[in-house]
């Protein structure tokens, strides 16, 4: 639970970070265009902060840290996530610097990509587990009319 918590508030932080870097660095250099550095800011607040908080719970809840599922859960989005946002800030940087699409390299898409499908391979591994967790919590041990007869002999 402690990385999920940890992860949270790296991603709370390093969200908050961008959003500043993203206002005036823009403002630096009177560029009043969009880019994606605008996008950053959200992208690791919710993708980050937020859905590390909600692992957070349904770790409480279904006891899911400390299996390989969640290991891997864990670091393959942590890399998906830094690789995608990472990729959103260069793409960013490089328009506000005055770059038109044409003169960003096609590296760029392509390791965003890369990091979306590392995000992919993480939130599936995350509800293969997380379905397992759920199974066995709604599993009866029986009817109500089985507990009853049990309980009754």
């Amino acid at each position: 639970m402690r990385k999920s918590y940890y992860a949270a508030h790296v991603y709370m932080i390093v969200g908050v970070l961008s959003g500043l870097f993203y206002r005036e660095f823009t403002k630096m250099k009177d560029f009043t265009g969009d880019s994606q550095l605008g996008l950053m800011h959200t992208h690791l607040l919710t993708l980050g902060m937020i859905a590390f908080l909600i692992v957070l719970v349904l770790d409480k809840v279904f006891q899911l840290s400390g299996t390989r599922l969640f290991t891997a859960f864990f670091w393959f989005y942590n890399a998906g996530l830094v690789i995608s946002t990472g990729m959103m800030g260069v793409h960013g940087i490089l328009t506000v610097l005055g770059r038109d699409e044409d003169h960003i390299s096609e590296v760029v898409p392509l390791t965003a990509g890369f990091g979306h499908i590392l995000l992919t391979v993480g939130l599936i591994q995350l509800f293969v587990l997380l379905g397992k967790r759920v199974n066995e919590h709604v599993r009866p041990s029986g009817t109500k009319s089985e507990q009853a007869e049990t309980a009754s002999m």
